[in-house]
């Protein structure tokens, strides 16, 4: 069995900074797509950034210049740097993978429980 564990999150001011992680922990053969999703109060989950095994990146235009997604492949891990936050960044994040857990397995998609990110001062 395979999950995602998410941390970091929290409360921080305006312009601030928070660097969310997220680990797969369990059978990991091989990790594909990694990303981060969002939803905010009364919103829709939507796509943060992701980014393939080969390492492209997709950002949304919302966060371009001032969020920055990585991962590690040796730690089955995915990072969000979050710098310059704003209000409108409070929400639920989500990290998000397609994972194969055995070689003869498909990969599925997996969500993590989510972490809350709360910007105010």
């Amino acid at each position: 069995q395979v999950t995602l564990v998410e941390s970091g999150g929290g409360l921080v001011q305006p312009g601030g900074s928070l660097r969310l992680s997220c680990a797969a922990s369990g059978t990991v053969f091989g990790l594909a797509t990694m990303a981060w999703f969002r939803q905010g109060p009364g919103k829709l989950r939507d796509l943060v950034a992701d980014i393939t095994e080969d390492g492209d990146i997709r950002y949304a235009d919302s966060v371009k210049g001032r969020f920055t997604i990585s991962r590690d492949n040796a730690k089955n891990s995915i990072y969000l740097q979050m710098n310059s936050l704003k209000a409108e960044d409070t929400a639920v994040y989500y990290c998000n993978a397609d994972i194969q857990y055995h070689f003869r397995s498909a990969y599925r998609n997996y969500w993590g429980q989510g972490i809350r990110v709360t910007v105010s001062s």
